[in-house]
């Protein structure tokens, strides 16, 4: 076969772990692999690379040009980074990239020489996310492309020199983790300075900042207009509800419309960590509003949305489309901030970012998400005395626990309880989430005038977040008025059908399904109960208890809900179950269900209270 040679600029790339991976799960890895190389190779094919050596996580191609190959690195390092940084993304790989320009030996397809061997082994010296290059490169690409090159000293190249000079690309995405920045400040520290790092200074109360950007009319008529302007308006009126975050003012964001500034550059001189946008076209009476949420850190897209009407009243439209997309907004602002403290070290989180942990494990089930809450909701009180929701949050964690028999001494837990309901109350009385909290501890401890007070105190203040009106729905229906609490149920479902950290419905499901149970309408309440999925208790004696009145007592034990879930409640104590639902004393309903649970299951022994 004949031979040739030629200059040229060589790139060998491999996967970081790949064979630790493999054991773990071939089918897994392999997928995750497929993905991670349909990046890189559109990225080589793209600057006008030809792959000539691939085997298993390895890839070995050749440019023309020593710049479109860094750029092709560069760019398909930066996509890698993003996908990791997805909270969807199966399994995070990480590559390593070496660079090398050399006289090189063509056979057929195939390439060889001492450039191949030097790119390999630049390659094997990277760290995981990054890119190496020799002098030559480095003399070739500088000052022709936007790459930041540091020298990082010298190298032992296996059979080749033992003081290589090389060179990495320090302006990648990778390099923009605040976890890596803090970690080469926390060197640095460790270094020069003996004192502890937990002695760092930290901004203790820095909350989200948003910024809402006008929307853009693309039809440019005058009910579109108003409902352009309106939207605007109304969003940042109700983020500004919201303690969570800090909003930019109206009248800053309509400047910044007027300026030729482009939105990140706006972004980052006022410190915004997220940009809300959108735009509305209409066509007859259908209209359609856009909107869309972006990092303002990298400007990626981090969310989207369409929601498609007829115009029917335009100031109706307005309130529903403003609350359905103030609540994705939020959950998706949420997600990607849990997504950046998790890059954080520990000692660097403020109070809020602890809070944002504690409230991630809150929401989960299971002694070890339980006491993992406590935990971070302890390291926002002691950065914040005063950080109410932390507060709130704790005591909320601490009446879950005790309801499942998580801790040693119930008791103390209890007092410790009450202090903290109490000490959030006096940190902040008019942050309704505090109030919610606050409600709901009432109604356990039986001070069902507190109870209602707090709740509708809260509903006041935001009156379209789903967790208040569940918590007011829930109050009303029990304990006041029950067509009133319907409608507020009814609407956190619509708002908010799936609750933060749940899977399903379930919880909202469970809600109206007691609802209707306390209006008496017993139909609504069998058809609202046969929705969900994973039933507890109180809900299912309450189907039960619907059924009998719909039907006959006699008809119960052959429903299916009844056989469905006959197994999972035959060791309940109904009594304390019945207890638990957090009726007044005097209400009928509580000694109806007593009463009931009796002749269904007749080995239980009715004890009388007193009120």
């Amino acid at each position: 076969m004949n031979s040739d040679r030629k200059l040229a600029t060589i790139l060998a790339t491999d996967c970081v772990n790949f064979s630790k991976h493999m054991e773990e799960n071939e089918e897994k890895t392999l997928r995750n692999l497929n993905e991670c190389r349909k990046i890189i190779d559109a990225k080589i094919i793209e600057f006008g690379g030809r792959i000539f050596k691939t085997e298993g996580d390895s890839v070995v191609c050749e440019f023309a040009s020593p710049v479109n190959c860094l750029k092709a690195a560069m760019e398909f390092q930066n996509e890698i980074y993003k996908r990791n940084d997805h909270s969807i993304t199966e399994l995070k790989l990480e590559w390593r990239v070496g660079i090398h320009v050399d006289d090189v030996i063509v056979e057929g397809d195939n390439i060889m020489g001492s450039g191949v061997n030097v790119s390999a082994r630049l390659e094997s010296e990277c760290e995981p996310g990054g890119i190496l290059i020799s002098t030559i490169v480095k003399d070739q690409v500088n000052k022709r492309l936007d790459a930041k090159i540091e020298n990082d000293g010298t190298r032992n190249l296996k059979n080749i020199s033992e003081n290589f000079e090389v060179y990495k690309i320090s302006n990648l995405l990778i390099h923009e983790d605040d976890f890596l920045e803090n970690e080469e400040e926390e060197k640095t520290t460790n270094n020069n300075v003996k004192e502890p790092i937990a002695q760092t200074k930290i901004n203790k109360a820095k909350k989200i900042k948003l910024a809402i950007l006008p929307f853009e009319n693309l039809s440019k008529d005058e009910d579109s207009e108003f409902l352009v302007e309106g939207v605007f308006r109304d969003l940042i009126q109700e983020f500004s509800r919201m303690q969570e975050f800090e909003i930019l003012s109206h009248q800053t964001s309509m400047d910044f419309k007027k300026s030729d500034e482009d939105a990140l550059g706006f972004a980052k001189k006022h410190l915004v960590d997220y940009l809300i946008g959108g735009n509305i076209r209409s066509a007859g009476k259908r209209i359609r509003v856009s909107v869309d949420l972006t990092d303002a850190s990298d400007g990626a897209n981090l969310w989207g949305e369409k929601y498609d009407r007829v115009m029917e009243d335009i100031f109706d439209l307005q309130d529903e489309i403003v609350m359905k997309m103030s609540r994705q907004l939020l959950g998706n602002i949420e997600i990607s901030s849990l997504q950046r403290i998790k890059r954080k070290p520990s000692e660097n989180l403020n109070s809020y970012e602890w809070l944002i942990k504690g409230t991630y494990h809150h929401v989960r089930s299971g002694k070890e998400n339980n006491l993992k809450a406590i935990e971070a909701l302890d390291k926002a009180i002691e950065i914040d005395e005063t950080n109410a929701r932390a507060h709130a949050l704790k005591a909320c964690t601490i009446g879950g626990g005790n309801g499942k028999g998580y801790y040693e001494d119930p008791d103390k837990m209890t007092n410790m309880l009450f202090d903290h309901v109490k000490k959030s109350l006096e940190a902040d009385e008019n942050d309704f989430e505090v109030l919610r909290i606050s409600s709901a501890i009432a109604q356990i401890n039986k001070d069902f005038n507190k109870s209602i007070e707090h709740a509708k105190k809260g509903h006041s203040i935001n009156p379209n977040d789903p967790r208040i009106l569940d918590r007011y729905g829930t109050c009303l229906v029990k304990l006041d008025n029950v067509d009133e609490g319907l409608k507020h149920l009814h609407k956190a479902l619509e708002l908010d059908p799936i609750p933060q950290g749940a899977a399903t419905s379930c919880s909202r499901y469970d809600a109206l399904t007691i609802g209707y149970f306390c209006k008496e309408d017993f139909e609504k309440c069998i058809s609202w109960g046969e929705k969900i999925q994973y039933m507890g208790a109180s809900t299912w004696i309450t189907i039960l208890y619907s059924i009998s009145k719909n039907d006959d007592i006699s008809k119960v034990k052959e429903h299916n809900i009844y056989k469905k879930y006959e197994n999972d409640f035959k060791e309940t104590n109904w009594e304390k179950t019945i207890h638990s639902m957090h009726f007044r004393p005097e209400d009928t309903k509580h000694t109806n269900l007593l009463e009931f649970s009796n002749k269904i299951f007749p080995n239980i022994k009715i004890v009388e209270k007193t009120a």
